[in-house]
């Protein structure tokens, strides 16, 4: 951080600053060398900058797969510190960007030049996919207006959201989950530095359920190292609300050997005490038995007792036939 030349004590208070911080952003990649993931968009980029090419970038893909963080350490490798807040204008979706935005502060930051330096000024707007249609169609002449001097980073989780005029004005990349074998590193340096009790299980309960999102994986860990001081298996899913493998073998238990009224007041029993979510039972029964009923149904919205009810019955009719079967 910053220059050499700072006494001690201020890199001590920097310290003293950053333990409170929540890991998530205390681990956040400063520079391009520190991103874990997507290695071929990175050095695509990085040839963009050093040739000095870059385009108007489009990142897309889930979220905590390291889009915001590529553009940051892509501007502070641009960019010097004191100048940074002059040639960078940052907005996500906590800001204002109606069309009016667009028009008045965005289209006067990117107008004006950048007085003797060369280079170009950078607009990246995160979170992109929550801007109205209105304000997208006014972005495209910004941005073709001023392409000389301003490039544009757009930012968002789902693509289609993103009108078709201003994706073709950008390069896009697209940002995959993080795969395990990227994130148990990243994990195994933090909880190095952090010096958490973490068990080989815990870890591959982190990555299971944060699927390829490091963000989910760094807050689950955080927080299971505050709750309970070590991260096994079951205090990963105890802190995040999931059901327990041991929870899961009894529903199909109940389900396959009891009677539906017995299965159905079983569970509901384990829910109410261990306050599952049926979505979450039903997630993790998937792993276990492959093509479960009634998920998509909870998602539109339904009554989780009558899903409940349907998914004992699923089980009670394949039952019943395998037994007819026999």
């Amino acid at each position: 951080s910053g220059c050499s030349m700072e006494p001690a004590t201020s890199k001590k208070q920097g310290v003293v600053k950053n333990r409170n911080l929540p890991w998530v952003e205390k681990y956040r990649p400063q520079t391009l060398n520190d991103l874990i993931s997507h290695q071929d968009i990175l050095s695509t980029i990085q040839k963009f900058i050093s040739e000095d090419r870059l385009p108007h970038l489009l990142f897309y893909g889930p979220p905590g797969t390291g889009k915001t963080s590529t553009i940051l350490a892509c501007a502070k490798q641009l960019y010097k510190a004191k100048e940074f807040n002059s040639i960078v204008l940052e907005l996500n979706a906590s800001d204002d960007r109606g069309i009016d935005i667009v028009r008045g502060p965005i289209l006067s930051f990117a107008s004006t030049r950048t007085i003797f330096k060369k280079g170009f000024k950078l607009v990246i707007l995160d979170e992109a996919d929550a801007m109205t249609q209105d304000a997208q169609n006014a972005l495209r002449r910004v941005i073709e207006k001023f392409t000389e001097n301003t490039r544009f980073c757009l930012i968002c989780n789902y693509l289609s959201k993103i009108i078709p005029a201003l994706q073709s004005r950008c390069t896009r990349f697209r940002f995959g989950p993080l795969t395990p074998e990227l994130m148990v590193p990243r994990l195994q340096h933090i909880i190095e530095e952090e010096e958490v009790n973490a068990s080989e299980d815990g870890m591959k309960a982190l990555v299971t359920l944060s699927n390829g999102d490091m963000r989910r994986a760094l807050n689950i860990l955080q927080s299971t190292n505050m709750a309970f001081g070590k991260v096994t298996e079951d205090t990963v899913y105890t802190c995040t609300g999931q059901p327990l493998k041991s929870d899961i073998s009894n529903i199909l238990d109940w389900m396959l050997n009891q009677n539906f009224t017995t299965a159905y007041r079983k569970i509901l029993e384990l829910k109410t005490l261990k306050g599952l979510a049926l979505h979450d039972i039903l997630i993790q029964t998937h792993l276990f038995v492959p093509g479960c009923p009634s998920e998509h149904r909870l998602a539109a919205g339904t009554n989780e007792k009558v899903q409940l009810g349907s998914l004992i019955a699923a089980f009670q009719v394949t039952r019943d036939l395998i037994v007819a079967e026999a």
